[in-house]
């Protein structure tokens, strides 16, 4: 990851920091967009871009320019941001599904579409999206958040087919992740079973790297253990 440029979304999140603190690590430049404020200064090497609605497209195209010209360009584009709901059809609200839509797929639709001009002019440009190993097939009360995540699967293949040769485009497809909020919820689960948010990092980073030249559109789940 030395010296690539990378954009971040939900960086404030428990996934989004790993990431963006795992690709400094490995010499990357990384802005980190969200919807939280921002929690440090600009540096050369870091940007932070809070306040951000990504599911506005107008507010998403003045966070990945702000981003852009801060580094001189962008080679990556880490689409994390996002949310999760349950709740069963039923006993449910459309208001739900219009969230989960607009956090999950709007997102991801919004912040790809500021960056792909930019990631085009990179020598490798690369989008990776977090889909879900449970939109796969959806159970109880898992239809709002799993819709919305196929909705995602199905742009990462659609961007994948349009840009091929020009940038690649993936999506990690997490089981359960290990995370506070998760454990908080799920006090009784195996948490050995989870999927680590390092581990996802990996997975993303390579498929954010040069090594990852040959992949496009490909749906990756990660932590089948569950």
């Amino acid at each position: 990851m030395q010296g690539k440029v990378l954009i971040v979304t939900g960086a404030l999140g428990a996934l989004g920091k790993v990431v963006a603190e795992t690709a400094l690590a490995r010499g990357a430049r990384v802005a980190g967009i969200d919807h939280a404020p921002s929690q440090i200064s600009a540096m050369p090497e870091r940007i932070e871009i809070g306040g951000v609605d990504l599911s506005d497209a107008a507010q998403a195209k003045t966070a990945v320019e702000a981003a852009a010209r801060h580094f001189g360009g962008l080679d990556a584009l880490v689409n994390i941001a996002g949310g999760f709901a349950f709740e069963t059809v039923g006993d449910g609200d459309v208001k739900t599904w219009q969230r989960m839509h607009a956090l999950n797929v709007l997102t991801a639709l919004n912040a790809s579409q500021a960056a792909l001009p930019h990631l085009a002019a990179s020598k490798a440009g690369r989008i990776v999206n977090i889909g879900a190993m449970g939109a796969l097939q959806a159970g109880s009360g898992m239809g709002p958040y799993a819709a919305s995540k196929a909705g995602v699967h199905r742009l990462t293949e659609a961007l994948a087919s349009e840009w091929k040769g020009k940038v690649t485009v993936n999506a990690v497809l997490p089981s359960i992740i290990d995370t506070k909020a998760n454990r908080a919820d799920m006090p009784k689960a195996d948490f050995a079973k989870w999927v680590t948010p390092q581990e996802l990092a990996e997975v993303i980073l390579f498929l954010a790297s040069d090594a990852a030249s040959g992949v496009t559109g490909a749906l990756i789940p990660v932590g089948g253990r569950v």
